[in-house]
C-alpha cells in the first residue's frame, strides 16, 4: 500500500488470486497507479517461471523486489511433522532465494548502458537474532535470510543493487498472529509493530540503502542485547518465555 502511495506501479503475487483481486481493487480505488497480479505458488519453480514470463510479456520493469512471503512453524521440533518443517523452510528460504536469483538474473540480462538502481527487501524477524527453543526452525530460517541478505548487499552494491533486511517483532497480520501476540502478554504488546508504519519506514530505509531495520526502541535494544549476553542464557530465557506463552495460549483457547 505504501508503494502505491508513493506513486509506484505494482505487480503483486500470492497463492490466492481471489485475495490478489480484492487487494488490487482496493489499491486502485485509492491511488492512481497500475496494479497487476498473478497467483503463484512460490515453491513451484514452474509457476514462478510462468509469472516471470507474464512480467516479461507485459514489458514490466521491476525496480524493487519485496520478499514478504513466509510462514511460522511454532512448537517443539519433534511436535511438528517433517512435512510442516520442510514446507516452512521451502517458503521461508528456498522460494525466497529462487525468486531473488531469477529477478537478479533477469535484471542482469536486461542491462542497459546505465542500469537503474535495484532494491531488494527481505522480511526476516527479530527471532533471527536469537537461538529460540520451541521456534528453532523458524528462527533459524529467518537467521539464514538475515545473514544472506547482508552478504548479498555487500556483494551486489557495486552493481547498483541495494539490499535491506527488516527484522520486526510481532506483526498482527492475521487471527493466528494476533492470538500468539496476546498469549505473550506484556512482552507481546511491547514488541509488536504496526504493519502500516513499519511498511512505510521500511521502504524509506530501503531507498536510502539501509542494510538492516529493527523497528522500535525496545526491539532494537533486544537486538543489541543478543550480541552481548551469553547464548545459553538467551536460549534459557526464551524457552521459559515461550513455555509460559503456550500455556497462556491454551488458556485463551479454552475460555474463548
Amino acid at each position: 500500500m505504501d508503494c502505491a502511495r508513493r506513486g509506484y506501479n505494482l505487480f503483486l503475487t500470492d497463492i490466492s488470486q481471489k485475495s490478489l483481486d480484492a487487494i488490487s481493487t482496493g489499491i486502485q480505488r485509492r491511488y492512481d497507479v497500475s496494479v497487476q497480479s498473478l497467483a503463484c505458488d512460490l515453491t513451484d519453480s514452474k509457476a514462478v517461471n510462468i509469472m516471470l514470463n507474464r512480467i516479461k510479456e507485459r514489458d514490466i520493469e521491476i525496480e524493487m523486489l519485496l520478499n514478504v512471503a513466509g510462514i511460522d512453524c511454532e512448537g517443539g521440533f519433534t511436535e511438528r511433522s517433517a512435512f510442516e518443517i520442510n514446507t516452512m523452510i521451502g517458503i521461508n528460504i528456498e522460494a525466497t532465494i529462487n525468486l531473488t536469483h531469477k529477478m537478479l538474473d533477469r535484471r542482469q540480462k536486461g542491462f542497459k548502458a546505465e542500469p537503474t538502481p535495484f532494491y531488494i527487501v527481505f522480511v526476516s524477524s527479530l527471532a533471527s537474532l536469537y537461538p529460540m527453543p520451541l521456534k528453532a526452525c523458524y528462527a533459524a530460517s529467518k537467521r539464514f535470510l538475515y545473514d544472506f541478505a547482508y552478504a548479498l548487499g555487500r556483494e551486489l552494491e557495486p552493481n547498483g543493487v541495494y539490499v535491506t533486511t527488516l527484522c520486526p517483532g510481532g506483526l498482527a497480520t492475521n487471527e493466528e498472529s494476533i492470538t500468539a501476540i496476546a498469549a505473550q502478554g506484556l512482552w507481546g504488546d511491547l514488541t509488536t509493530n504496526a504493519v502500516e508504519v513499519i511498511a512505510r519506514r521500511t521502504i524509506s530505509k530501503a531507498l536510502r540503502g539501509k542494510r538492516t531495520y529493527i523497528p522500535g526502541i525496545i526491539n532494537s535494544t533486544l537486538g543489541a542485547a543478543s550480541k552481548l549476553l551469553p547464548r545459553a542464557l538467551i536460549a534459557w530465557t526464551i524457552q521459559k518465555r515461550w513455555q509460559k506463552a503456550r500455556m497462556q495460549r491454551t488458556d485463551l483457547a479454552v475460555t474463548s
